[in-house]
């Protein structure tokens, strides 16, 4: 992961972004773009192609490879850089602050955008090649693409996302959606801190907002399917709930089995923290009815 993106960001060319949209696009269809292709997209001459080439290398935004032909694919780290222009060039984001937040997939972003400089969140996501497999049989984002790059895989649950955030907003206490380009999601900052690193002084009132919010969501026909004290934040004015990329419908044949694996989760959390118990069962029947 590159540390200094706002440094490199400003230092890329309009003509090295659109190399490197080449590449992006031709990984629908190769492991390794030749060059060939870049050429053919881009439509410079092939010296320059290999001059911007050797530029973004050693910015290591690109792999090379020679064994078989001449080819190259990016990483998150160009696809990262890609997705932000598109955000700066939209005006979701002016300016690009720390890392927040770190995870398997997805790291988080610090941000201002919009006209009043809002601050924001960038959460780029990362469904990395070495769980792409285990992202194909969980999720039903991926489809049935020959070509379907690991990146993809990432820009795929990264639309999955905003939808879920666009279709919940504002109904339910969720971040506001703001622009999503690729992998990654302009998003409002969730209020409030982490439920796993809280203690509530009123918790039962907190778990009654948490189970609306479920019931809410459940209302508009979806579930969260991966619901736990670590995506929940909790403020004075309630709950806000992050995190859903593996929400599924109501519709869904496992539906209900999921739905009460997102209860138990929080009942348990609760149980072990403050020894509060309540029946599954009813509170099952209380949200879906």
């Amino acid at each position: 992961m590159l540390e200094n993106i706002p440094e490199i960001f400003l230092s890329i060319t309009n003509k090295e972004f659109r190399v490197l949209v080449a590449i992006e696009n031709q990984m629908k269809f190769h492991e390794w773009v030749p060059i060939e292709e870049i050429v053919n997209f881009t439509t410079f001459d092939k010296k320059e192609v290999d001059y911007i080439l050797s530029n973004l290398a050693q910015k290591k935004l690109i792999h090379r490879n020679v064994q078989a032909y001449e080819g190259y694919r990016i990483y998150f780290e160009a696809y990262d850089l890609l997705a932000l222009n598109a955000f700066v060039q939209r005006g979701s984001v002016n300016a690009l602050g720390e890392i927040i937040g770190v995870g398997k997939e997805s790291v988080v972003y610090e941000a201002t955008g919009g006209i009043i400089d809002r601050h924001v969140i960038i959460k780029l996501h990362r469904e990395g090649k070495m769980s792409f497999r285990h992202v194909r049989i969980k999720r039903e984002t991926i489809g049935e693409r020959r070509h379907l790059s690991w990146l993809y895989a990432a820009r795929l649950a990264a639309k999955k996302e905003y939808d879920a955030l666009v279709a919940l907003y504002p109904k339910v206490s969720v971040p506001e959606p703001i622009d999503h380009n690729r992998h990654g999601i302009v998003m409002s900052k969730a209020l409030g801190q982490q439920l796993a690193h809280t203690r509530l002084d009123e918790p039962d009132w907190y778990l009654n907002e948490i189970f609306t919010q479920i019931k809410n969501t459940y209302g508009l026909g979806i579930i969260h399917c991966d619901l736990s004290e670590f995506n929940i934040f909790v403020n004075p004015a309630g709950c806000e709930i992050i995190d859903w990329p593996q929400f599924i419908k109501t519709t869904h044949p496992n539906a209900q089995e999921l739905l009460r694996r997102d209860i138990n989760n929080v009942l348990s959390y609760f149980n072990r923290k403050y020894r509060i118990k309540r029946d599954i069962g009813e509170i099952t029947n209380t949200i879906v009815t």
